[in-house]
């Protein structure tokens, strides 16, 4: 759906704090591929401008964490950067900025909920942001990013990287199976306004943990985190 009026578009450059970008650059930052299939052959699509964006994003993160925490190695550094630019991190900051009533979509993609999928809000956000580089430059860019993903580097500098449940359990699997985990999908629910994931991790044909998340890399993780709580207990036994 094409923003509608120069309102719409004032309201949304306020609400990303940067001043206007071309017309042709936004419509094409904003414009799913799913859109192409049913427009004019001049539409283009975001995915090279999502692209760019995840590399400008990147360099970013991977400057600040630099300067915040002098004495991390690369592997910390790398677990941090990850943390913060993950698909659902970003999709949360397209959702406090309402990018996602802006995505023009094309009507099938539409009506199978595209508007609120966390990978085609994390690629508009990255896509703006390409845009924002493209039309202003570095720095514009680096306050864009530094300003709306404030609350999750935050997070990041208060209590550093968390522990990857999947990369614990898959030590602690290995070690005693000679076997990765495996991870079922136990349940779906797609219909709600939320979506739910419910994931079982087995090994060795033995159930370890379950865990439920709006994804299923959360739901993943939360098992995992199950099961890596029930191993440890079980050693200490």
């Amino acid at each position: 759906m094409p923003l509608a009026t120069p309102e719409t578009y004032d309201a949304l450059y306020e609400r990303l704090g940067v001043k206007p970008l071309p017309a042709d650059l936004l419509r094409e930052a904003l414009t799913h591929a799913s859109y192409l299939n049913e427009s004019d052959a001049q539409a283009t699509s975001n995915e090279r401008l999502e692209f760019l964006g995840d590399a400008v994003l990147g360099m970013v993160m991977a400057n600040e964490l630099f300067r915040k925490y002098p004495e991390a190695g690369e592997g910390e550094l790398t677990r941090m950067r990850a943390e913060v630019v993950q698909r659902s991190a970003l999709a949360g900051v397209a959702q406090r900025l309402d990018l996602g009533e802006a995505m023009i979509l094309g009507r099938g993609e539409e009506a199978a909920g595209g508007r609120t999928r966390d990978r085609n809000l994390a690629g508009l956000y990255e896509a703006v942001v390409g845009a924002v580089f493209c039309a202003h430059g570095y720095r514009t860019a680096q306050s864009l990013i530094l300003r709306t993903l404030k609350p999750e580097l935050q997070q990041i500098l208060r209590e550093g990287a968390p522990i990857d449940a999947k990369s614990s359990l898959q030590h602690l699997v290995q070690a005693r199976w000679h076997e990765p985990p495996d991870y079922v999908t136990v349940e779906e629910d797609l219909g709600g306004p939320v979506r739910r994931f419910v994931v079982e991790v087995r090994a060795g044909g033995v159930p370890l943990g379950r865990g439920e998340g709006a994804s299923k890399r959360a739901a993943q993780q939360s098992a995992a985190r199950e099961a890596v709580a029930r191993l440890h207990a079980e050693d200490e036994g």
